[in-house]
């Protein structure tokens, strides 16, 4: 980690690839949480259900909301006409570097997520993908690398049952959290969060003290400092 006080000045600076590169490195989704909660943003965690595909996955990336329905059968309503899977092809087509795929509103009876997407997905440069649904053909996902945070594995098309039907559009999990386009999306092995992109740098800016004052309190412990007297002095714990 670069020294405290030239990391926290370069914050504010960094581009998208040095930020979500550094927020992998050094943070995890429970520094950023205790953040949030003192700025009174206390649902930013999306269900925890959401897990990754292998426990060591992590994603940073700006949250491309796709907006998934269920249907039967294979006509969507917009325009009353055959097709299935809805608007998905081109939601994934107007991806771009360093993008989450984040998605929801269908019914866990399918998987909205699977290998060719992935496929598609690292081409473009796309940061992860998050689905509230299942994933399909697991082992080519894990195979490609991609980070991948779903309910679970479930091969169960979801080509008759379920369709995108809008993206980068507000979308809302079924736990009250609300994901805005653009919103950093953060996941690791304890779940996955979204980060508000009016206050990201702020709460970044935060994580990162955070992360320093734990490790000033971690090595007054282990040098034999009660936890009572490190709360007393660091006011973190």
């Amino acid at each position: 980690m670069l020294e405290k006080n030239d990391l926290l000045d370069k914050i504010e600076t960094m581009d998208d690839d040095e930020l979500f590169d550094i927020m992998k490195k050094e943070l995890y989704t429970g520094v950023l949480t205790d953040v949030m909660d003192t700025m009174d943003l206390r649902h930013q965690f999306l269900p925890a259900y959401i897990q990754p595909l292998n426990r060591d996955m992590m994603v940073a990336g700006r949250a491309f909301t796709v907006q998934e329905a269920d249907v039967t059968g294979t006509r969507i309503c917009a325009e009353n006409r055959e097709k299935p899977f809805g608007i998905m092809f081109e939601a994934l087509d107007a991806m771009k570097k360093n993008d989450v795929y984040i998605c929801t509103g269908g019914s866990p009876k399918y998987a909205c997520f699977g290998g060719l997407m992935s496929t598609r997905m690292i081409k473009l440069g796309v940061a992860g993908a998050v689905v509230s649904g299942y994933t399909r053909d697991t082992k080519e996902v894990l195979s490609l690398g991609l980070p991948t945070f779903t309910r679970g594995c479930y091969a169960q098309d979801q080509g008759m049952r379920g369709r995108v039907i809008d993206y980068n559009c507000p979308i809302e999990f079924d736990n009250g959290v609300l994901v805005n386009p653009g919103d950093i999306i953060f996941g690791d092995i304890d779940g996955v969060l979204s980060i508000p992109k009016d206050q990201e740098r702020e709460i970044v800016r935060k994580a990162f003290e955070k992360v320093y004052g734990e490790n000033e309190v971690r090595i007054a412990i282990e040098n034999g400092m009660s936890v009572v007297e490190a709360f007393d002095k660091y006011g973190i714990m």
